[in-house]
């Protein structure tokens, strides 16, 4: 863990759920909504983060020919303080068969227990995303399948399907999020068969499942990688899908079937499966 994490305060003037919708898309890291701005905390400096904001801002201010200011407070603060206030903050959260749970917790008797301590990096089982694709691997992964989870976080997903029995690879393009993975690894007992830094287009083998747990845009930008590890019989576990994008992500996966739709709160997961001809 770094001594220091960085803490950046957006306060927008109007629009604020124009900024949410910016913020959702662009930031690569979970972050806090407040009644009127949002903090997003990293242990990368986010400077491009601010400067994205402050482009956004403008670009919103000439679009709608109105004027909107937006406060921008950029800190650094003692990693361990916050990590240990938030630490405070969480509690288990149950998903179907799954139980996750922080390390200071017990596990819980007939459950598949999942140990994830939360720190910076996104996963703990906790948001829409992540809790509905729990439920869509409880549903659709089965013992000795082949199971990819693309851009894996803390590799909340890979082990839940490793504790029902799957095969699992797991890939991210970020190395905290490979170094977090392998600590939650550790923590659960669990091995992957292959775990690396990089993309899912250089992945060994086809696959049974595949999840991508990443935001729209990118789960269209790689729809070409996902469908190219996926075998023919296979399942495509789609989520960090806002609702309002639900219908761009499924036009570039029109050639796949749906087989399910796990909503929750603006949140959607897709199941999908490649069409019969």
């Amino acid at each position: 863990m770094q001594e220091f994490y960085y803490a950046l305060t957006v306060r927008p003037s109007s629009h604020f759920d124009l900024f949410r919708d910016f913020l959702d898309d662009t930031v690569p890291v979970g972050y806090e909504e407040l009644d009127d701005a949002f903090v997003i905390r990293s242990e990368e400096e986010l400077e491009t983060i601010s400067w994205g904001v402050e482009q956004f801002a403008e670009a919103l201010q000439k679009a709608l020919a109105t004027p909107i200011d937006v406060e921008l407070i950029l800190e650094r603060h003692q990693n361990e303080d916050w990590i240990r206030a938030y630490q405070q903050s969480i509690e288990p959260v149950g998903v179907g068969p799954f139980y996750i749970h922080p390390t200071w917790f017990e596990p819980k008797q007939q459950a598949l227990n999942i140990v994830i301590d939360p720190s910076l990096a996104f996963g703990t089982g906790h948001h829409a995303t992540t809790s509905t694709c729990l439920e869509a691997i409880a549903k659709y992964v089965k013992p000795e399948v082949s199971v990819i989870d693309v851009g894996c976080g803390s590799g909340i997903l890979g082990i839940a399907a490793a504790k029902l029995g799957a095969r699992v690879d797991a890939c991210d393009t970020d190395g905290f999020s490979i170094e977090s993975t392998k600590e939650n690894l550790q923590r659960n007992a669990i091995e992957f068969d292959h775990l690396w830094e990089g993309s899912a287009a250089i992945a060994p083998s086809l696959y049974d499942v595949v999840i991508a747990n990443i935001v729209a845009d990118v789960l269209v930008m790689i729809a070409s990688d996902l469908k190219k590890i996926l075998k023919p019989s296979g399942v495509l576990i789609l989520s960090g899908i806002l609702d309002k994008y639900e219908d761009k992500v499924l036009k570039k996966y029109s050639d796949y079937a749906p087989l399910d739709r796990i909503a929750q709160d603006e949140w959607v997961t897709l199941v999908l499966s490649e069409k019969l001809l």
